[in-house]
């Protein structure tokens, strides 16, 4: 029999933490970056620009989710129907979020934190681990991700780079928005709530990134000693990690040696290199970040899988 990759538990605890992470995502963007008027990119931010330039007549969400379905049927036969099918349940997960939690932190009429700079940083955080949550689970909240998935099945131009253009444009679309004064009090007013949806948009970006590195960090061990069957002995009793070993030779002694290979948790990093120095103080080491490691002992592929036909 095949084996069976989509099992019911791993879907079902996928689409739960994706919920889960649009709901932080939505509580961080409402609760303490839309009620000091600070537009970040993304359709979050476009929905967001719509609302202030309706006086609120158009609520986030509805903008937010149509522009995400239009922007799928445009990617369908680009991008695929996996990825369409995907980004539309984390798109529409993320819809009803922020639909629930702008109506309700929005009625308040004042921002939870009255200081502008803590309450868009810590709304960064929250949208940031919203964000990575989703990622981390083959989650999609749609957005510029299908912008940057189009143009880069068409061009050269990479994703990061369509993203960050796309955000600072929207971002920067908010000196647009309605306002009564004169030109320069428009600048005086509107440069700095730029300012800080620019920040907040970076603070999301990196904490997605970190959520996601940190969730897959392990590290990598080169070690070159002449007591290396110590040394392995040593890591299998005591930090119960495998050890490869590699045949290898100094090109300048015309020596022959063994390399011990070995992958770790970031935390077991110190116990490996105490093991190490505590047998071979001369021993040769390389210590690198791995971003992934899969397979016994260590992390499992998040990969959905199309189901394997039988002959």
């Amino acid at each position: 029999m095949a084996p069976t990759y989509n099992s019911l538990m791993t879907n079902a605890k996928d689409y739960v933490m994706i919920v889960f992470g649009v709901v932080i995502y939505a509580i961080g963007f409402c609760g303490f970056i839309l009620p000091h008027e600070v537009i970040i990119g993304g359709l979050a931010g476009v929905g967001a620009l719509v609302y202030f330039a309706t006086g609120g007549l158009i609520p986030v969400a509805v903008t937010q989710y149509a522009c995400n379905l239009i922007l799928l049927a445009m990617a369908f036969k680009i991008v695929g129907k996996s990825f369409v099918l995907r980004t539309i349940f984390g798109a529409t997960a993320a819809a009803l979020s922020i639909g629930v939690f702008e109506s309700l932190f929005m009625r308040l009429g004042h921002p939870l934190i009255a200081d502008i700079s803590m309450s868009v940083i810590l709304g960064g955080i929250l949208c940031g681990m919203g964000v990575g949550t989703a990622f981390i689970h083959n989650g999609s909240t749609g957005g510029t991700d299908i912008i940057a998935a189009m143009v880069s099945k068409v061009s050269n131009v990479s994703i990061g780079r369509t993203m960050i253009i796309v955000d600072m444009l929207i971002v920067a679309t908010s000196i647009l928005l309605p306002f009564e004064g004169t030109f320069v009090e428009r600048l005086q007013v509107r440069v700095p709530l730029m300012v800080y949806g620019w920040v907040v948009t970076y603070v999301i970006s990196y904490v997605t990134d970190l959520l996601i590195n940190t969730n897959r960090q392990a590290k990598q061990f080169m070690i070159f000693s002449t007591k290396w069957s110590e040394i392995a002995d040593r890591i299998n009793m005591e930090a119960h990690r495998g050890v490869t070993v590699l045949d290898g030779e100094g090109w300048y002694s015309k020596k022959e040696i063994k390399i011990l290979m070995v992958w770790c948790r970031k935390m077991e990093s110190v116990t490996i290199c105490r093991i190490i120095k505590s047998i071979d103080p001369d021993a040769f080491i390389t210590q690198t970040n791995v971003n992934g490691v899969y397979g016994k002992g260590f992390d499992t592929m998040r990969v959905r899988m199309k189901g394997i036909k039988k002959n």
